[in-house]
């Protein structure tokens, strides 16, 4: 899962009808040029994320792999799920933490530190 979706920023944390003015119109589009302000907002989204599955995530079933990633749909694109620089946490990719919690090798509770920490990242930038 991602702690900060570029469509979930889009359409619903800042969507037009909530920035009539285009505040947030060039950090939507790239990360890069979001303001402290905003990085901050970011950063209160993700404690509130972490705080919600932090139930979840007490079961040894369950599984996390969060990261820190300004993008959308990593498990369906090769790039970001089993490449040789896919996106990273705890040294596993996206692919091998999965296999590894579905084929109970070993329990993965797998979080990113906050952003901007992680260089391992396929941000997506919009024109």
């Amino acid at each position: 899962m991602l702690l900060f979706d570029v469509h979930q920023v889009q359409a619903s944390l800042a969507p037009p009808t909530a920035d009539p003015h285009g505040d947030w119109d060039d950090c939507k589009k790239n990360h890069a040029e979001c303001n402290a302000t905003q990085i901050n907002f970011f950063q209160d989204f993700r404690n509130q994320m972490l705080n919600a599955v932090k139930g979840f995530s007490t079961s040894k079933r369950n599984g996390l792999f969060l990261n820190s990633c300004f993008a959308h749909c990593q498990t369906e694109r090769q790039d970001t799920w089993f490449a040789d620089d896919s996106p990273v946490v705890d040294q596993k990719t996206i692919a091998q933490s999965v296999g590894d919690w579905y084929f109970d090798r070993m329990s993965v509770k797998a979080i990113d530190c906050p952003y901007p920490c992680d260089s391992s990242c396929h941000n997506l930038v919009f024109k």
